[in-house]
């Protein structure tokens, strides 16, 4: 290979970095479309950095992400206000990869993502360089801004909050895709006493159709009123629609299909075996990462 032909260090430190990039700036704003901005605005301060001074390429660019991305997510707070019905994170198709790693697949779950929208944006960042990544105190310091001894504070009051609002008891990647299975002959056959069976009492069913597919306009509460919403307005049972069991965001989902074209995808979450969670996104700006699976890196 001649010297020009060549990958100039610049570029090949940001392509080796890119999936843990991604990943950062994805768990961070639960979407993957303002991630791959993040990506760009990245590269751009990236391509700009006089290489010889910096020490670390990957803390450099995982600072450069974390920025950004906290900057976006600022202004996302904003524009969700305004969103049409529940918000949900835009799903991914991921690798087998991701779901053999079991923490990471633990952190990009729709019910963890959904909690980690609880948090502040700095605690957010926090939260993910150090419990996803397991990154230095003093490596966040810079990335955000912030003193060690503040980051450890911010670090700890995240970690209780997530903690408080995660899903009680531990659940394998083998019991959500039976309880998934459950679920789905449940809808297929029409069975509403099997989907009494496998839905939590306390389940909430959430719609996301952004505005521009019909989806439930607020939190539907209650194993009761789940089933009358999943037997009525979504045409799941009966026969109208099919479920491709698939992997998403690392956990076992559904991918429902309409005349053979991605409906949308259902993702839950399970609490001591039972779903408690049936989150489904209809809107169709959110389902780009459906058809192509999802590199992911820490």
């Amino acid at each position: 290979m001649s010297e020009d032909e060549r990958t100039d260090p610049a570029t090949e430190a940001f392509v080796a970095h890119r999936n843990l990039l991604f990943t950062v700036a994805y768990e961070m704003l639960g979407s993957a479309a303002d991630a791959e901005d993040v990506l760009q605005e990245t590269w751009l301060q990236w391509a700009a950095v006089d290489l010889g001074s910096v020490r670390d390429h990957r803390a450099f660019l995982v600072r450069i992400a974390t920025r950004q991305a906290i900057r976006r997510l600022r202004a996302l707070g904003r524009r969700r206000e305004f969103y049409v019905g529940p918000w949900l994170p835009e799903p991914l198709l991921t690798t087998p990869d991701v779901a053999e790693n079991v923490e990471l697949a633990e952190n990009l779950s729709m019910a963890m993502l959904l909690v980690l929208e609880t948090l502040a944006p700095t605690e957010r960042a926090v939260f993910v360089l150090r419990e996803v990544f397991d990154l230095a105190y003093d490596e966040i310091a810079h990335a955000v801004d912030k003193s060690p001894a503040a980051i450890r504070q911010i670090a700890h009051r995240a970690r209780a909050h997530v903690a408080a609002r995660q899903p009680r008891g531990a659940v394998t990647a083998v019991e959500a895709r039976h309880a998934l299975g459950a679920f789905q002959r449940a809808v297929e056959t029409g069975d509403l006493q099997g989907l009494l069976d496998i839905l939590a009492p306390d389940v909430v069913f959430l719609g996301d159709g952004g505005g521009v597919k019909q989806a439930t306009l607020r939190p539907i509460m209650g194993a009761d009123r789940v089933v009358r919403v999943l037997s009525g307005g979504t045409g799941w049972m009966g026969g109208r629609a099919s479920a491709e069991p698939a992997q998403v965001n690392g956990w076992p989902a559904l991918i429902i299909r309409l005349d053979g074209e991605i409906d949308g995808v259902v993702a839950v979450r399970i609490d001591n075996r039972l779903v408690t969670g049936l989150y489904y996104v209809r809107n169709p700006d959110k389902l780009n990462h459906l058809r192509k699976e999802t590199a992911l890196g820490r």
